[in-house]
């Protein structure tokens, strides 16, 4: 079914990619329920990408609603071997300015009750999470940032909570503490289980506003934040399409191997029905065992 080799998740305010051409919109089933929307496939770049809209389009899903295993499954159905995620957050710190881009390189995690493994059910995985996100996806949005004229930081800590609620003044101000930098509801599930499908992942998180710990924060109104991700929505299309033109053919990165060495279960004695379910993650390092 192999039909992309890109993946964008288009967060709150992208609910398409415009450039995206010959597209066509494909349903995607997987073993673990509905993708959040079906998956629009085309060519952007000369390359062939796969888009999807984390909370559908028309914003019909919390973020604590999101499947994000069937999110996450379809993209590797499709051949993805890279995904692209944007995300709007909140800024933690007063040099993080509404409309700049940040390219985090940590998660800190404060949801609760979200899935976000693929394995269990008597097989036993565990990958690697130091680093969450791949390197050459964040070096390719660094230069496009640049190339595009619009400001970014690279580097920092992504809080993900569990929402959908904003954050307390004093949760805020904790974060801040903490040498947090953004915050947001989204990625961290997707992160952990594009690592556990051995796809590369990196997130473009579009600054709109201030968290609450900000003294100005309360004078923001909602018409300002719609402004911001309206227009943080156009430059994010932009570095997407110039990073799609960049990033390499061939990936020389570790994340196509996350499940090497990471599945604990006696090959042996992994229960059938684990198996087949999970052919398309696991079936290559299970072959004659």
């Amino acid at each position: 079914m192999a039909q992309a080799e890109i993946g964008i998740i288009g967060g709150s305010g992208i609910y398409n990619m415009l450039s995206i051409e010959r597209k066509r919109d494909v349903r995607v089933p997987t073993p673990f329920g509905r993708p959040s929307d079906i998956y629009a496939i085309g060519t952007l770049e000369g390359r062939r990408v796969a888009f999807l809209s984390r909370h559908g389009r028309g914003h019909l899903l919390l973020p604590s609603e999101l499947n994000f295993r069937a999110n996450i499954y379809g993209f590797k159905k499709l051949g993805v071997e890279r995904i692209i995620a944007l995300s709007a957050v909140g800024s933690l710190r007063e040099d993080l300015r509404p409309m700049d881009m940040v390219i985090p390189d940590q998660f800190f995690d404060r949801t609760r009750s979200r899935i976000s493994t693929f394995f269990g059910n008597g097989l036993a995985v565990h990958v690697s999470f130091a680093d969450p996100f791949c390197p050459e996806i964040q070096k390719t949005l660094e230069n496009s940032c640049a190339d595009a004229e619009i400001k970014c930081h690279r580097g920092g800590t992504y809080v993900c909570m569990e929402g959908p609620a904003f954050s307390t003044r004093a949760e805020s101000n904790t974060y801040r503490a903490w040498g947090m930098d953004i915050i947001g509801m989204t990625n961290l599930q997707e992160a952990k289980l594009a690592r556990e499908a051995e796809i590369c992942y990196a997130t473009l998180a579009m600054v709109t506003d201030y968290d609450c710990w900000h003294p100005g924060h309360d004078a923001v109104t909602v018409g300002q934040i719609y402004d911001y991700l309206t227009r943080n929505a156009d430059h994010a299309q932009t570095i997407v399409r110039l990073a799609v033109a960049q990033l390499p053919r061939e990936r020389s990165c570790k994340c196509g191997s996350a499940l090497a060495h990471a599945i604990i279960t006696d090959k042996k004695k992994i229960p059938p029905a684990a198996r087949k379910k999970l052919a398309l993650l696991v079936g290559k390092y299970l072959k004659n065992k």
